[in-house]
């Protein structure tokens, strides 16, 4: 396998909406490059970046995958990204180690919710967007108004600099080939043939004056905020090629023009133009010159408050690598993807783990054509690599010379957006669940599994109902862990609304020594998340200090056990007042149990009432569907709190009861066609409505009341 150096490689994120064809433009561009021998098909899993069982299944990509392409001497690396609104976080991470991304836009649909959304997030990271519109070929590609007016929604969306440098060839066989804009050349395609076209010189007549209408657009575009360029544009009245093609190259990368060109994946059409494009106009790493890293000192207490600074993309820097993302392979364990930040990285090096504070071995490094390791002997600054079977390394760690470190900020990741209750459903299982399931977290950072304090249940967190059963069959395929899915219970809690006094009096005569407690406590609601105090105001020695805290310790333990339905009563403080003792009886026991009944005693005119968690919710969908879905959210007694528009994208704020949004998801689906999306997250406590209550406390099982004599 070649070496390259870092001005020879280009790194591509591909991303776009579900069904735009990413993962089968990938397979067609590698068969068009003669890196495999037929062009793999998404749906029987031959495709290079679809390997996953899960995501053939289901025929969707659900996480990154990497491949590459050897073009003119060039190397291309492409990250395959997921298109459903769930994963977007993928697409995201994939923008972190790329210098270019490729916004695949379906030609029937246009501009899709997830395509907008990847391109806000490459925006906010300043990456460069080249946009492909793909499906040519299909029967209703342009839509309902034709070419006009998919490229009059891409400017409208994203600007005038959204420029076409193609023009599509059709006719009555359809989609077979492209008008080079920049050269005014034609290329031809067979459909169904090997993605390599024949050029020629003569444009279609149909097509001759929107090219030269066109082409002049281009040419004033990229010579604006260039004075020497606007100069020989006034001059001449257009641009030399030479001068063209380098300033449609430095465009691209300063982020000042966003080029449209045309394809098909399945029909392998303008493919070789593709990869001619990207090997001339998209910028190498070293190009784009620097990356963002902190560099911590010994004064820093966390790498996170390190200062900023840039790290040159050159091999002549100290070595660091990235680790942009985790997969476990049944056979090769746990394999780690990293971008070389500076430096040369050679095979079997030594490298310190900056984040873990210990040493790597890097043995049998490689680059990864799907899911085929092909084994390297070295790296250089700007490529993308991977190594198996690290012991320590996780996504998102920095490794590299010691005494050279740096850290990478990790895009932050949205909260997952929905929770199941998880039970193994044999012993067997559940000693194979916890361990099976950490793994699934160093692949995937949005899975999160932890343990309900108040319920006691295993929950695990995930994007949406698709991803969290995906995770099941892989524990059962992966790890022969089989576990069953319910929905969470509602950690409902419960509080007062009314200042109480009541007494508190345990006593209990046996053979020996009785027991006698004896207080009296005053309780008053705090405001909402107040959590609980409590308050000493005895007298007189009326109660011995040493039994404060055994009365504060029952009203504690009862208060845990719940009075209307057995969930925890907090935000209240309970004061103790007065009382009595027992020279001889009185013990910490007994006053414990005199708290207690004091407690119980509180609560039966307190006002007692249940409280229900709030959720703050996000909802991002296309405009049409915003008024169903507003009204969906009152009838799930949501507040909505503001509306805010993204393009054509409607963003609705609300406040909704956890209970009313454990199924959401799926209905949210259902609701918007595939398109909505939603973040949830814990808000606040509020009182539950009566009737609702009445319907909570008719299924809930009251507390044992504490015995009192």
């Amino acid at each position: 396998m070649k070496t390259y150096q870092g001005s020879e490689i280009r790194n591509v994120a591909v991303v776009g909406h579900a069904h735009s064809g990413k993962t089968t433009l990938i397979a067609a561009l590698l068969h068009a490059a003669k890196m495999t021998p037929t062009q793999g098909r998404v749906e029987d899993g031959t495709a290079v970046t679809a390997y996953d069982e899960e995501e053939v299944a289901r025929g969707a990509t659900m996480q990154n995958a990497v491949a590459f392409v050897e073009w003119q001497g060039v190397k291309i690396n492409l990250i395959d990204t997921p298109g459903f609104h769930m994963f977007s976080h993928e697409a995201r991470a994939a923008l972190l180690p790329v210098e270019t991304a490729v916004v695949v836009v379906n030609a029937q649909n246009g501009i899709e919710p997830v395509s907008e959304r990847v391109w806000r997030y490459a925006d906010e990271a300043g990456v460069p967007r080249v946009v492909v519109i793909n499906q040519m070929d299909h029967p209703k590609a342009g839509g309902g108004g034709g070419l006009s007016a998919l490229l009059d929604e891409l400017v409208d969306r994203w600007g005038r600099n959204c420029v076409p440098v193609q023009l599509p060839i059709s006719g009555a066989e359809g989609f077979h080939g492209v008008v080079d804009l920049v050269t005014m050349e034609a290329f031809y395609y067979t459909p169904g043939g090997d993605g390599r076209g024949k050029v020629t010189a003569e444009i279609p007549a149909s097509l001759s004056a929107d090219a030269k209408t066109r082409h002049e657009a281009l040419v004033e575009l990229i010579a604006e905020g260039k004075d020497e360029l606007m100069e020989e544009y006034f001059d001449t009245g257009t641009l030399t090629r030479e001068h063209l093609i380098a300033a449609l190259h430095e465009a691209i990368r300063e982020d000042r023009i966003f080029p449209v060109l045309f394809s098909s994946g399945l029909g392998n059409m303008a493919l070789d133009h593709l990869l001619d494009f990207i090997k001339a106009y998209v910028p190498s790493p070293v190009e784009r010159g620097t990356m963002a890293v902190r560099v911590p000192t010994i004064d820093d207490a966390s790498a996170d408050a390190a200062p900023m600074a840039d790290r040159k993309i050159v091999d002549s820097e100290p070595l660091a690598l990235m680790v942009f993302k985790t997969m476990t392979d049944p056979f090769a364990g746990r394999i780690s993807f990293f971008k070389v930040i500076s430096g040369v990285v050679k095979n079997d090096a030594t490298v310190e783990n900056y984040t873990r504070r210990d040493q790597e071995r890097l043995s049998h490094l490689s680059i990864m054509q799907g899911r085929k390791a092909v084994e390297v002997s070295e790296l250089h600054a700007g490529d993308l690599g991977a190594v198996a079977k690290l012991r320590i390394t996780l996504t998102g760690d920095t490794l590299g010379a010691k005494g050279s470190e740096v850290q990478i900020d990790l895009f932050p990741l949205p909260e997952p957006a929905m929770t199941y209750a998880i039970e193994p459903k044999t012993r067997a299982d559940e000693d194979k669940l916890a361990p099976a399931i950490h793994k699934l977290m160093e692949e995937d950072l949005l899975i999160r599994f932890f343990r309900d304090p108040q319920t006691n249940e295993f929950l695990i967190a995930g994007a949406g109902q698709p991803h969290i059963e995906a995770i099941v069959s892989r524990l059962k395929k992966r790890y022969h862990a089989e576990v069953h899915l319910k929905a969470p219970k509602v950690p409902y809690r419960e509080t007062i609304r009314a200042k109480v006094e009541a007494p508190g009096r345990h006593k209990k005569q046996t053979g020996g020594h009785g027991q006698f407690g004896d207080c009296k406590i005053r309780m008053e609601p705090m405001p909402r998340g107040g959590g609980f105090e409590f308050a000493n105001e005895t007298f007189g020695g009326s109660v011995p200090r040493n039994f404060i805290p055994a009365i504060e310790k029952g009203i504690v333990e009862s208060a845990a056990r719940g009075y209307l339905a057995g969930y925890p009563v907090v935000d209240f403080k309970a004061t103790v007042y007065d009382g009595s003792y027992h020279d001889v009886d009185s013990n910490e026991m007994s006053f414990k149990m005199a708290g207690r009944i004091a407690f119980r005693k509180a609560m039966e005119t307190a006002k007692p009432c249940l409280l229900e968690p709030i959720m703050k919710v996000e909802i991002e969908a296309p405009d049409e569907f915003a008024g169903t879905l507003m009204g969906d959210l009152s009838s799930r007694r949501g507040r909505v709190q503001g509306t805010d528009s993204k393009g054509r994208t409607t963003l609705i704020n609300a406040s909704v009861p956890m209970a009313e949004m454990l199924t959401y998801g799926t209905l949210l689906t259902s609701m918007t066609q595939g398109k909505g999306s939603y973040r949830m997250e814990m808000d606040h406590y509020d009182i539950v409505p009566q009737l609702v209550a009445d319907k909570i406390l008719a299924n809930a099982k009251r507390p044992v009341e504490e015995e009192e004599e």
